[in-house]
């Protein structure tokens, strides 16, 4: 690539709208121009550990993540490498033995509900985006994810809330707020927030194709 990519963090709790932001995003510019890593892909293996252990591990808090893969993988991109990322089994709480290989493209979405509370990540960013929502809309939405997509009982899933999404949301989500240059209410249903986030973003790939030597 002859323009240095822009890079787009986007934030906020677990069930605010993050993908429905991302997804217009990706939309809006088309799927070609576009990389996403997603800071759950980097959840650290508990294959160390037996399956009730890390059911009641803490995932909500940023030592959870290989950030500092994440960095690394980031930093490659911006370098127009390739890389592969990891693959996550969220039933299983492992790491795959497989990964995806990811292209470096002219805008890297980087996403996650701790991605503005880590600043190895944050100082990379051109555009940070927090996307806020209602508690009470984040828990239905988070209920009904983890009850279709990871298979998980009610019970199992306010338990959890409770012991450590909640809290290290209060500790650790809600202050990245500060770190954002965009707060975004009603996540992907507030259009005219995100289309002026699109057409900034519009216009920095335009100022980078300008200056980028021929």
């Amino acid at each position: 690539m002859s323009a240095h990519p822009v890079v787009i963090g986007i934030a906020g709790g677990s069930g605010s709208g993050k993908s429905t932001v991302l997804h217009c995003i990706i939309e809006a510019l088309g799927p070609d121009h576009i990389t996403v890593l997603d800071h759950d892909a980097y959840y650290r293996s508990l294959d160390h550990l037996p399956l009730e252990a890390r059911m009641r591990f803490n995932f909500d808090h940023p030592d959870a993540l290989e950030t500092e893969l994440m960095r690394h993988h980031l930093d490659r991109l911006l370098a127009g490498e390739p890389i592969d990322k990891p693959v996550y089994n969220f039933t299983r709480h492992v790491r795959e033995a497989a990964t995806r290989r990811v292209e470096p493209r002219p805008v890297i979405l980087v996403e996650g509900i701790l991605v503005l509370a880590e600043p190895m990540l944050v100082e990379r960013m051109d555009i940070k985006l927090f996307v806020d929502a209602e508690p009470d809309v984040r828990l239905m939405r988070r209920i009904k994810r983890d009850l279709l997509e990871r298979g998980r009982t009610i019970e199992s899933i306010l338990e959890q809330y409770e012991r450590t999404v909640r809290p290290m949301h209060l500790q650790f989500v809600a202050p990245s707020k500060r770190q954002a240059d965009v707060i975004i209410p009603r996540g992907g249903h507030n259009r005219v927030a995100v289309d002026m986030v699109i057409a900034r973003i519009e216009s920095l790939l335009q100022r980078d194709h300008a200056e980028a030597p021929a």
